[in-house]
């Protein structure tokens, strides 16, 4: 029945029962949207400042030539030290729910420890590009390389091979392939990288080529250059796209904040919380 004076109750409209939510308000899948949408945007921004102040050119420059000269040296370090830290803490998440999820499975549990310890590298070695410019300083800048996109592809394989692990009762096969996909799709491009890589700092081309942010294509060395550099952001989004899976994932995991006084006041610090201290985070449902 209606409460609403003077209107019939079979005539009266039922209220919504909830408002529809977007697919990224679902549970924590924001947290990989931000992370692919920030890390891509780093690249596009700072290869558009790059472009415009013409300090690279068009056709499909380093990514870490992009970020070599200021001002878009100083958009890319930025911005890839925030890709670093959202690249924490949904590789932390996603640690939590694979946990959660097999809470008895020893070798599982083992697995995702080390997937978590080799996530955590890929992300400091992030932070070592952003800050350390491959034309300054060209082998930390090189070191930070292989720990990201390195350590970043065994973080990939150890991640697929939960997912296999975790089918058909948590994982469906079909994420399983793709991330599977995914991690070929890497793998190619860090072959294909590190082969025209060699090839092109051989010494066969000249000498100081880390230093080269124009090339003309009728130079020798301008076809192994191109199938690095395309390599290069082939591998960049290969990643990307990885991160693209767990949003399903994420959208099943829930956080809320838990309060817990422990007086009335905030003038005197209590001397002991006591054993039954509620958490301050805690994690949801799974």
């Amino acid at each position: 029945m209606c409460h609403f004076p003077g209107c019939p109750g079979s005539q009266c409209p039922e209220p919504a029962a909830s408002t529809a939510m977007w697919w990224f308000q679902q549970g924590l899948s924001v947290l990989p949207v931000a992370l692919v949408v920030w890390s891509a945007a780093s690249f596009v921004f700072s290869y558009i400042t790059a472009i415009i102040l013409h300090h690279v050119d068009p056709l499909v420059p380093y990514i870490s030539d992009t970020g070599t000269i200021p001002p878009e040296r100083c958009l890319f370090g930025i911005m890839l030290n925030i890709s670093a830290f959202l690249g924490m803490a949904t590789m932390y998440v996603r640690y939590k729910q694979v946990y959660a999820l097999n809470p008895e499975k020893s070798k599982i549990i083992k697995l995702n420890k080390i997937g978590l310890a080799l996530g955590l590298m890929s992300c400091f070695g992030l932070c070592i590009i952003a800050n350390f410019q491959k034309c300054i300083l060209y082998y930390i800048h090189v070191v930070g390389a292989c720990l990201t996109f390195g350590v970043g592809a065994i973080y990939m394989l150890v991640q697929t091979t939960l997912s296999y692990l975790m089918q058909p009762e948590v994982h469906s096969k079909d994420i399983f392939w793709i991330r599977l996909a995914v991690l070929l799709w890497c793998c190619s491009s860090i072959v294909s990288m590190f082969v025209s890589s060699v090839v092109l700092y051989s010494g066969l081309y000249g000498t100081n080529l880390v230093q080269k942010l124009h090339w003309d294509p009728q130079e020798k060395g301008y076809t192994a250059h191109m199938v690095s550099t395309v390599s290069e952001w082939s591998l960049a989004f290969s990643f990307l796209s990885f991160f693209l899976t767990y949003i399903r994932d994420f959208q099943k995991i829930s956080l809320r904040a838990v309060v817990s006084l422990q007086g009335q006041t905030l003038h005197n610090t209590p001397q002991s919380f006591g054993t039954d201290e509620q958490p301050l985070l805690v994690a949801g449902s799974i």
